[in-house]
Order: structure tokens, then sequence, then C-alpha cells
């Protein structure tokens, strides 16, 4: 259908790179833990848009224009990058709201839907290596010779998505789940906001230097 072959192990292989660890799972991971599933639902659904803008980009070519132009790529990379930067500086300067929830207090620092839902689309749509994924990645399971490439393509960009939606959000309830059972203490709680500014902030450093 519509010149699309080894379907399954395109699936297959969606699902382990959506499982691979980078700033999309740790922003959910993040959110999940400081508002609840909720919070970390809101940015999956972001970080999906941003998936989405991808797709379409790569099927209109513009992901083709990205690779080609040494200065675009550089200009887009960079400025993912600085917004990495922006959010791991954000969290270690966070002063925690503290609320008392069983034996200990836990630290809640809170942001608005809106707000979470724009950080996961920013850091999913900023980040080139998403676009020159899509790029290689999806055109090895669709047949040169199929009529209908662009259309073929967004199929199985929506495949890969849905994927990562699933994983997405169990990686949300599960991260909201541990949190509440944890019970973590404001000392500890403060230290991990300070962890993840650090790897965001490394992260964004790390990706500006490639």
């Amino acid at each position: 259908m519509l010149g699309i072959h080894d379907l399954a192990l395109f699936v297959v292989s969606g699902l382990l790179l959506n499982m691979m660890p980078g700033p999309d799972s740790l922003l959910i991971m993040l959110r999940s833990c400081a508002q609840g599933w909720r919070a970390g639902s809101v940015a999956a659904l972001g970080i999906g848009t941003g998936t989405m803008v991808h797709v379409l980009a790569a099927a209109l070519g513009l992901s083709a224009l990205l690779s080609a132009s040494a200065e675009l790529f550089a200009v887009i990379k960079l400025t993912g990058a600085l917004y990495l930067v922006y959010l791991g500086i954000s969290l270690l300067r966070q002063r925690p709201n503290i609320a008392v929830t069983g034996e200990a207090p836990v630290t809640l620092p809170r942001l608005s839907y809106g707000r979470i839902y724009r950080q996961g689309l920013l850091t999913n749509v900023l980040n080139p290596k998403v676009a020159l994924f899509f790029l290689a990645f999806v055109p090895q399971f669709i047949d040169p010779a199929a009529p209908q490439k662009a259309l073929a393509f967004i199929v199985l960009g929506c495949i890969f998505n849905i994927n990562g939606m699933i994983w997405c959000h169990l990686l949300a309830f599960s991260t909201a789940f541990a949190s509440r059972k944890l019970r973590l203490p404001t000392r500890v709680g403060t230290w991990l906001n300070r962890l993840m500014g650090g790897l965001f902030v490394g992260l964004g450093i790390k990706l500006a230097a490639e």
C-alpha cells in the first residue's frame, strides 16, 4: 500500500528509537514528577505536535533543504541548543513551592499547561537532528517507484508518532506514579531539579558542539 514495505520492522524500529533517552523524555519525566501525569501528558502532546511538524516538513522537502544548507542547519541547531540551555538554567534557578504530602514535603514547581505544551513543542521542533532523522530513516521503508512518496512518508510519520505518543504517555504515568510513591523530601527534590537542569544545559552544549 502506497509503496510502503517492511511495516512491522518500521514499527519495531520506531518503538526502540522512541525509547532512547533524550531531551523529550527528560522533559516528560520532569513535568510528570513535578505536576503529575497530566502535565507529563501535555508535554508529550507538545512533543508529538513537534514531531508532526518535522514529518510534514520532510514530506514537503524542507528537511532536504535543511540538510543541504550548512548555514541554515547551524542557525536552527544553535537556536535549539540555546533553548535547552535556557530550560536548564530556569530549573537551576527555580525556587520550589513546598507542599506537604504524607510524611515528607516535596517540591512542586508548577507551570501552566499551555507553557508545558510550548516547552514540549519547542524542544522537539528546534532540534534539527529530528528533521534529519526523518529524512534518513523513513525513506528506507518506501519503494523508490512509489507513485505517492509524500503521502507514504506522512503515513509512516503518523505511525511513528503514534508509537511515540504511546511510549511518552507510559513514561508520564510511570514517572508520576513513582514520584507519588517515593515521597521525596524537599532537599532531594531540589537536587533532582538541579540535576535535571544540569542535564538540559549539558544536552544544549552537546547539541551546539556537534
